[in-house]
């Protein structure tokens, strides 16, 4: 090598700057995403619109998610895997197994990060410790877990005295050559009122945090930022004005669909994928959510300049779609497509970029094939049916997204709300063996699906359509309140939400018990004309403020979660016999119950149907934006 003497200084400066500092290119960065799988490993059967047919399909399933994986990890630079959070909780999955199939599932995937979600913390941090064991012992696959705003306190299952933290702010990944900071966020006030994190684990206000992790990923010199939120949609979108030197937010929480899919007839997306905003800085950020329970697959592509700020970004989120197709025959039965029908269908599909059709990774069905003879011979055992013209339909609030699919649209425009709140509360209040209790009351989020027949035969009810439905292992409590404690307690539900920005799984829904709900007025004047039903009778009557009530509802709301303290203090009272568990029932096994309790000899002969409008707990709402919905539930 030829010395820089001898040569002039300008000269020797000018090699020796470039032999030091390596020149700034544009770079593109490709993000593969998911959220809120919430133990969904297997699809769903539903009916979409393809070329206008009603079709059947099998939508999801996280052995197709880790073979779109694989795909674009072949074919796709500069990738990053992310896993936005809410892994657990959801189905018999998460119920037989603990977490241990979604640490199987996940491996297979090997994503890059994963950011905690609050339902992670609904067991407890020792629960949640397992699980992350779990998702450690692969030797190929040590998958990264974030969030900058949590802090276990030292000594506990999360961070033990001697050990290795097992939650990280941040890391730094190199994508061929480029640092890129990946930062996890944990939403605060849900996890803490709606979870079971110890109470010696802080957790910080959500932005504060974030912003100090990406100053300090600045200071390491970090320019290409990607923060996993699991706040929800909205909170993204304040969040990303409110942050400096963000560039990607990948959410979950609020499993909100993004994208167009109005060429299979899905019209519950919530906004544009990506969705682009500016932060704090005035400079782009890209913002995307994969929906829910593996039913979507996104990807983005993220264009930086050689400054490290963001040009441009694109993308799609798809929906998952298994290689099977039904439809219905001149016979009116659904009948598998095949030859040039199933052909037509699959290339239209392949056109289609808010589509994607794989099949089951092989690496995923041999690591689940040991765990799937307990999950076969427990879920398969039949119940009872769900009457074809009688879906159970799923909202959380009247007036908001239909959590369904296209036969409950239209839902979210009545006042009464939730079809399969209402029957597991029914299932509540009759699962007191002593006798039958006056109400059965439910906070929303406990409950998780809707039941969608295809509208023209009979859905069969098994122990896995239960466990999906309402997947908490909690036991039921028998509450006497009065009159006036009860409508305090509901006043408290909505409040949660509405008041304090918290979950909206937390509003109220019962059996025995019905009312008018008006969200435009101050809190403890929104719940009129409250009644409770007269079980021998059948005649409904105004509720008494004095008179004390019997009211089964889950451990969960009687140790004041969801801001239901009214049942806390209820069960914190020296006064005996006001809170006293149903007798070993747990919430799973009351829906079993009152399935099974159904008439009829055998599964087959035993229908379950809505209940009737009049018996809806809400009669009649007024949403926060003034609007009075349809005073009606479905006939």
């Amino acid at each position: 090598m030829k010395s820089c003497f001898g040569f002039g200084k300008l000269f020797c400066s000018f090699v020796l700057i470039c032999a030091i500092v390596r020149p700034v290119l544009a770079f593109e960065l490709n993000i593969a995403h998911i959220n809120d799988h919430h133990s969904n490993l297997r699809p769903f059967s539903q009916v979409l619109e393809i070329q206008g047919i009603p079709t059947r399909v099998e939508l999801g399933g996280f052995g197709r998610l880790a073979t779109l994986f694989k795909q674009t990890q072949d074919s796709v630079p500069h990738l990053l895997k992310l896993h936005a959070g809410d892994a657990l909780v959801g189905t018999p999955y998460f119920t037989f197994f603990k977490g241990k199939t979604d640490a199987e599932a996940m491996n297979v995937v090997c994503f890059d990060a994963f950011a905690l979600g609050n339902h992670e913390f609904d067991g407890g941090e020792s629960e949640l410790k397992n699980f992350l064991d779990f998702l450690q012992q692969d030797p190929l696959c040590s998958t990264p877990v974030l969030s900058a705003n949590v802090l276990p306190a030292l000594g506990t299952p999360l961070n033990p005295v001697g050990g290795r933290p097992y939650i990280q702010p941040f890391i730094v990944k190199e994508v061929d050559g480029v640092k890129v900071g990946i930062i996890g966020l944990t939403v605060k006030g849900k996890t803490q009122s709606s979870s079971r994190p110890l109470a010696t684990t802080v957790f910080e206000d959500e932005a504060p945090a974030a912003q100090r992790a990406i100053d300090t990923l600045n200071k390491l010199g970090v320019r290409h930022i990607v923060l996993m939120s699991h706040l929800g949609y909205e909170q993204d979108l304040k969040l990303a004005s409110q942050l400096s030197g963000v560039d990607v937010i990948i959410g979950g929480d609020s499993h909100t669909l993004l994208g167009d899919f109005s060429a299979v007839g899905v019209k519950n997306s919530q906004g544009p994928y990506p969705t682009v905003l500016k932060n704090k800085s005035g400079e782009m950020v890209c913002i995307g959510q994969a929906w829910e329970y593996s039913k979507v697959y996104a990807l983005m592509s993220v264009s930086f300049n050689p400054e490290g700020v963001v040009q441009s970004c694109s993308g799609q989120a798809s929906l998952v779609l298994g290689p099977t197709f039904s439809r219905v025959n001149t016979q009116g039965k659904w009948e598998t497509l095949s030859g040039l029908a199933h052909t037509t269908t699959t290339d239209f599909l392949m056109r289609e970029a808010s589509v994607r059709v794989a099949s089951d990774s092989p690496e995923f069905l041999t690591r689940l094939q040991p765990y799937d003879l307990l999950y076969e011979k427990q879920n398969n055992i039949e119940l009872g049916k769900l009457q074809a013209d009688q879906s159970l339909c799923l909202v959380r609030v009247p007036g908001t997204t239909n959590k369904g699919g296209p036969i409950c649209q239209g839902v979210e425009k009545r006042a009464a709300g939730s079809d399969a709140a209402q029957v597991v509360a029914e299932a509540f209040r009759l699962a007191y063996e002593a006798g039958v209790a006056d109400i059965g009351l439910i906070n929303a989020g406990n409950v998780r699906v809707a039941l969608e027949t295809d509208g023209q035969n009979d859905l069969i009810l098994t122990n896995a359509t239960i466990l999906t439905l309402q997947p908490f292992t909690n036991e039921l409590y028998l509450l006497k309140l009065t009159g006036r404690e009860i409508v305090t307690s509901m006043e408290e539900g909505v409040a949660n939400w509405l008041d304090l920005k918290r979950s909206d799984g937390s509003h109220p829904y019962a059996s025995g018990l019905r009312w008018d709900l008006d969200l435009t007025r101050p809190r403890g004047e929104r719940f009129s004309r409250v009644e409770v039903k007269n079980h021998r009778t059948g005649e409904w009557q105004p509720i008494q403020p004095e008179r004390m009530y019997s009211l089964v509802v889950t451990d969960y709301l009687a140790q004041g979660f969801e801001n239901y303290t009214t049942f806390l203090s209820a069960c914190q009272s020296a006064q005996s016999g006001r809170c006293l568990t149903v007798g070993s029932v747990f919430a799973d096994q009351s829906i079993s119950n009152y399935v099974t309790g159904l008439k009829g000899d055998t599964p087959a002969k035993k229908i379950l149907r809505r209940l009737p409008c009049e018996d809806y707990s809400h009669q009649r709402v007024v949403t926060p934006g003034g609007l009075t919905l349809a005073p009606s539930c479905k006939p």
